[in-house]
């Protein structure tokens, strides 16, 4: 039995709040430099193209680092992890708040992509670890996805307000004061444990197959909205990458001690929850930063205004993640409560298709995000849960990490492709003689329509993919000398 389980339940819970503290660090900075990126390409004289690797260069290294972290967590001690990646982190988000230059800031978000992998990967597998009893490990999913969900809508705000109160520096220098907290309180909070040893899964070929497929890909998808996916570029850097992961899965099944033990996607739950992770978020994109631009170069909101257009996001997810969730995945059971999610979700998407060039928030704007913050509070706990379901005490980093690169990979999929269906759209109506507003407009209804397809489709998987509990099953509270619960 791990030896989280004799650990005092009050040191547990103060425990996962270290750790959701550094997973807020972590999300918050995935959007809070959205906002900020007008104000930095003025001050630092970006072109539209270099502007874009304030972002890309920190998604590319956090989602191609997410699966190696998190298996490199289960063999050193995803404490070790947990830290080393908060020091890292905090270091590199002090240096991007001094950056004078575009190699400077570029040069530092990637090493916070770096940190953030390293400390992110590994914090989902240490809270099933922490809490092997059914109950409170829903209660714990619920609070991490609440964290890991609204902090997008949270970074919208916050961005807004450091940027127009004091500078975009600022939007850096926040996270080191969050970053010391976390890293202090955690050497003394959260629980160490011993890793299961470099030579369960020391395969450097496979981690440099899989960790260059995974870079290679998310770089060709966030880089195909400006080269085009018919391009030859595209192409030939996608089927490269492509080509690297095929390799790594062969050889992680014939490899002795693989990085990655393809017994983890057995579950049809576990499988399942992460084709399905894919889609929701890659559709929910459509809302968040096409949303934002819609609200700014349509309706004409500031940016304290964008980030207080989404609050009702973080609140509709705040209240259900944090109590609501868990007792409605108890009595319904993941499998039904998701597709439940799902289908509010899409609802939501659905009615933003309908945004005028003169939308009104009470009636265009906050029906939507009122459903998408109730689908997102219900969908991402019971999605966690299952993601989680097939995981065992050796495999919970490894599991986490996974987790955390489809949601990232259907991010970065999701924002390459609506954002370059919406341009085109634009693009081709200005090309018609169609004002520049409508054309925009109609751009970003096309996205948003795309966006709901997506989950659709997830919704279909939740369907015919996913697999009720067994009774028994759903009772079992722990197995001999391991913490992970089969309940796929």
């Amino acid at each position: 039995m791990s030896q989280f389980v004799g650990t005092r339940r009050d040191a547990r819970w103060s425990a996962l709040v270290v750790l959701c503290a550094g997973m807020l660090m972590i999300i918050l900075d995935g959007t809070i430099v959205n906002v900020a990126l007008p104000v930095i390409q003025a001050d630092l004289a970006f072109t539209q193209s270099g502007l874009a690797w304030v972002v890309n260069a920190y998604l590319i290294p956090f989602g191609g680092l997410l699966l190696l972290a998190g298996r490199a967590g289960d063999l050193i001690g995803r404490k070790k992890m947990f830290l080393s990646g908060l020091v890292v982190f905090t270091l590199a988000s002090l240096l991007c708040g001094f950056a004078g230059s575009q190699a400077m800031l570029i040069a530092a978000r990637f090493v916070q992509g770096v940190g953030g992998a390293m400390a992110a990967a590994v914090i989902l597998g240490m809270i099933v670890t922490m809490f092997p009893e059914k109950g409170e490990r829903s209660r714990a999913i619920g609070v991490f996805s609440f964290v890991a969900a609204a902090g997008g809508s949270i970074g919208l705000l916050a961005g807004g307000v450091l940027t127009q109160a004091i500078s975009w520096h600022w939007i850096f220098f926040v996270n080191v004061p969050i970053g010391v907290a976390a890293f202090l309180f955690a050497v003394r909070l959260v629980p160490g444990e011993r890793g299961i040893g470099v030579r369960h899964g020391a395969d450097v070929i496979g981690a440099l197959l899989g960790t260059s497929g995974l870079m290679l890909g998310v770089y060709t998808i966030v880089k195909a909205a400006d080269y085009g996916w018919g391009s030859a570029r595209t192409l030939i850097a996608g089927t490269v990458a492509v080509a690297l992961i095929a390799a790594f899965v062969v050889r992680q099944a014939r490899v002795a001690n693989p990085l990655l033990p393809l017994r983890i996607f057995a579950s049809r739950n576990v499988t399942g929850a992460n084709l399905i992770q894919v889609l929701m978020v890659a559709g929910m994109f459509s809302m968040f930063f096409l949303g934002a631009l819609y609200l700014e170069k349509v309706l004409g909101y500031d940016p304290l205004r964008i980030g207080l257009g989404f609050l009702p996001v973080a609140v509709g997810i705040g209240t259900l993640s944090l109590g609501a969730s868990a007792r409605v995945n108890a009595r319904f059971g993941e499998r039904n409560v998701l597709i439940g999610a799902l289908l509010l979700v899409l609802a939501g998407l659905l009615l933003f298709t309908r945004a005028p060039v003169d939308g009104s928030y009470l009636t265009d704007i906050l029906p939507s995000t009122v459903l998408m913050g109730v689908g997102a509070g219900l969908g991402f706990p019971a999605l966690m849960t299952l993601a989680m379901s097939g995981a065992t005490e050796d495999d919970s980093g490894l599991a986490s990490g996974l987790v955390n690169t489809t949601q990232q990979v259907g991010g970065a999929l999701g924002l390459a492709v609506l954002a370059t269906l919406s341009t085109s759209r634009t693009n081709g109506l200005l090309a018609a003689g169609e004002s520049p507003v409508e054309a925009l407009t109609s751009g970003y209804r096309l996205a948003f329509g795309v966006g709901a397809a997506l989950v659709a489709v997830g919704v279909v998987l939740a369907v015919v993919v996913l697999r009720r509990p067994e009774p028994e099953e759903a009772e079992e509270v722990e197995v001999p000398a391991r913490v992970g619960l089969e309940v796929s």
